[in-house]
């Protein structure tokens, strides 16, 4: 039977890093039982029969969070053989916490010094033998980043596992605590595997201890009578009380074993002057951001953009002298070839590889966002824009942990809303779900690139305010959302861990990049590949003369989807766009966001080469921007429609979220179209009545109306393990 290492450790420590570094690409994802939360595992490279557990990352093993609950649940249902602490160095009295809570377990386990070339770097020392003495177990430094020290961790690691090697020595509390903890040790006559850990957490009176361990009246009642006894005497908290000791056990751990240069402002306190600066750091978030859109949008990204649209997936390009044909003529002339039916080179060209190679058209455009974003991201700048930005979200009612999730939705809205699980506050909880997908995901990156190209010369203005309006359509939503009973309420604190500012490591940059890219792709050759296809069967055949049949290319508006296209095309005349195309366009976006560029090329028959003009055609720039407003604010795609189910677990909850999303969308797209024609001269009476009407709705609800009693409160509550 195989080595199971189970990775443990503080958000930020290093964790992931650690488990790509010795996985690579033996990478297997799931969810943990019973939850949707997900769950990594993956084989040590070279060693088939060793696997990786990555756990959740926490602060301590008490079952407040649902990635605690998850951490601890896992350690005693999967058994691993050996546990791998990672322990930010630089941050190491944070770090200890868990550490000690961990050694309490009694399971074979090594410790692994995260950025030890960072402490080196600051003129730190630790002392790696005292350290191993003091915590019982093996203590290795390395750099998870740079994979320094990495090869010593594993060997020591598998030895442990292979020995059955536990912690050395027991960690002694403070007199009166130690008592208490043996004495509910012995009160225990039922078999306890980890009698120690068990007797700690049933002082701390842990719930999900006190459901899982069988205690008779007796023990109840000796249990109950030393936890009394005990803070009687030291006239504080029994859980407040060890929290306390181990911290003190830290101090000593610490005092002994870290030797540490006398202070002085460091590099990362001189940029967060900066980029953390009341006044300036907004205005410089704005400025960075269209600095990345620009270069994604224009700079970097336009051109191979424009080269895969018109050569690759139009007519072709020249390699050595010699020509090669593009993507479509190479189908069109391979079926030709074989005699294929007219149907079928049809679907292939005008169905097949117009509509996915109108999505992967853009992938130029994606991966130079998303490698600018991984950048910021593993230089330590997000993190800094959270806490800048609970400063503004307090305004609206929301915190800086609703930051969070919006952070990780612009790589996917489905992961994003997932991570809400962490907001402790039911309320505020909901209200990020319910906005997450405001902010522009990887699959809504093609449709602004594609309004962009089209209607406003591919300018990076547009791109970055795409952006910013889903931060806005987010704060509008607190303002408004906290007037009503449902969400009434303060928003939770936050606190975050700042992490230092790093050279970004290229390998670990591009690995990032490219699971958002593999990501996107493979849904273009899944859900984008079978919409593709429906659309061209329904925008391909139709009623001519009472007869059902192909329809020629002239003749699409007697087609399936024209007709459905048709029926609901009134509903978004006064946004602006009242052709059924892009009704239709919008409607698919429901299924997958992507599948709106997709729709477009097949309805309006043409290339990627000629969807921008066919774009220009159909939509003037005002009319074009509430189109793109509309499908950036509007219900997300099936998949995260699926994610929100599962945290919400009410299909209630889940309605009334589409139905504010698509709403609020259809909201800020009418203003837009109707106020914009009004600024250019032109005036729809019904629907400017409608803009007004609306805007005065919101103006009532953020500057008049009377926040409520916070008495409610949510009875839907996080999911936890089976």
């Amino acid at each position: 039977m195989g080595i199971q290492m189970a990775l443990a450790g503080n958000p930020n420590a290093g964790k992931t890093t650690l488990f790509n570094d010795l996985t690579g690409s033996n990478q297997f994802v799931g969810n943990w039982p019973g939850v949707t939360v997900e769950k990594k595992e993956g084989r040590l490279k070279g060693e088939d029969d060793v696997r990786v557990l990555d756990l959740p990352g926490i602060y301590s093993l008490s079952p407040y969070t649902l990635e605690e609950v998850i951490t601890r649940e896992a350690l005693f249902e999967e058994q691993p053989d050996v546990i791998i602490n990672i322990v930010d160095a630089t941050n190491i009295e944070r770090n200890l916490y868990l550490t000690l809570q961990l050694l309490e377990l009694d399971m074979p386990m090594v410790v692994a010094l995260n950025m030890m070339d960072e402490v080196e770097k600051e003129g730190h020392h630790i002392r790696l033998n005292q350290l191993t003495l003091e915590l019982g177990c093996p203590v290795f430094p390395i750099s998870a980043l740079r994979g320094t020290g990495v090869d010593d961790l594993v060997k020591g690691a598998l030895l442990q596992a292979q020995n059955r090697q536990k912690p050395v020595g027991k960690r002694s509390y403070p007199n009166a605590l130690e008592k208490a903890i043996q004495k509910v040790e012995q009160t225990l006559t039922s078999e306890q595997e980890r009698p120690r850990w068990s007797a700690i957490k049933l002082l701390e009176a842990d719930p999900r201890v006190l459901e899982s361990v069988t205690l008779s009246d007796v023990e109840q009642k000796a249990l109950h009578d030393i936890r009394a006894a005990l803070e009687r005497q030291t006239d504080d908290d029994a859980e407040e009380l060890i929290a306390t000791a181990r911290y003190e056990a830290i101090e000593q751990i610490v005092a002994r074993s870290v030797h540490r240069k006398e202070e002085t402002h460091t590099l990362s306190d001189r940029i967060d002057a900066v980029l953390t600066h009341r006044v300036l750091a907004l205005p410089l978030f704005v400025v960075i951001m269209f600095g990345i859109y620009w270069l994604a949008m224009v700079g970097v990204g336009r051109n191979a953009t424009d080269w895969a649209n018109e050569r690759l997936f139009g007519d072709g390009f020249t390699v050595f002298g010699a020509w090669v044909p593009g993507v479509p003529v190479l189908v069109e002339n391979a079926l030709t070839a074989l005699h294929a039916p007219l149907w079928l080179l049809r679907l292939a060209v005008d169905g097949i590889v117009a509509g996915v190679g109108a999505v992967l058209g853009f992938l130029p455009q994606m991966f130079v966002l998303f490698f600018m974003l991984a950048l910021l991201e593993s230089c330590g700048y997000m993190s800094r824009i959270a806490f800048v930005l609970d400063r503004l979200f307090r305004y609206f009612g929301l915190s800086g942990k609703s930051f969070i999730p919006m952070l990780i939705g612009t790589g996917c809205s489905v992961p994003g809303i997932m991570a809400t699980r962490t907001i402790e506050s039911d309320r505020d909880r909901h209200v990020t779900i319910m906005t997450t997908s405001f902010l522009p995901c990887s699959a809504k990156v093609g449709v602004i690139s594609m309004i962009s190209g089209a209607l406003f010369g591919g300018s990076p203005a547009v791109a970055t305010s795409s952006y910013f309006i889903g931060m806005a359509a987010v704060a509008l939503s607190g303002l408004m959302l906290k007037k009503t009973k449902r969400f009434a309420g303060d928003p939770s604190p936050f606190v975050m861990e700042m992490p230092p500012y790093r050279l970004p490591l290229l390998r670990n940059v591009l690995r990032t990049t490219w699971e958002h890219v593999k990501a996107f792709v493979r849904k273009a050759a899944s859900i984008i590949l079978l919409s593709t296809v429906i659309i061209w069967f329904a925008s391909s055949f139709g009623w001519v003369d009472g007869t059902f049949t192909m329809l020629a290319e002239d003749e699409i508006s007697h087609s399936l989807l024209a007709g459905i296209g048709s029926a609901i095309a009134w509903i978004f005349a006064p946004l602006g766009w009242r052709n059924w195309q892009a009704a239709v366009a919008s409607l698919s976006g429901l299924v997958a966001k992507e599948n709106i560029v997709s729709t477009l090329a097949v309805l309006n028959q043409v290339s990627e080469e000629g969807l921008g003009e066919a774009i220009a055609a159909m939509m003037t720039p005002l009319s074009g921007f509430s189109f793109l407003v509309f499908n950036l604010l509007c219900a997300p795609c099936f998949a995260a429609i699926g994610a929100m189910i599962g945290e919400f677990r009410s299909a209630h909850w889940t309605l009334f979220a589409v139905g504010y999303q698509c709403g609020f969308a259809y909201a800020i797209s009418l203003m837009i179209y109707q106020f914009g024609s009004l600024f250019m001269g032109e005036v729809h009476p019904l629907g400017l009545a409608a803009a007004l009407l609306t805007l005065g709705v919101m103006i009532y609800f953020i500057a008049f109306k009377k926040t409520p009693p916070t008495h409610w409160e949510s009875n839907v509550t996080p999911p936890r393990m089976a």
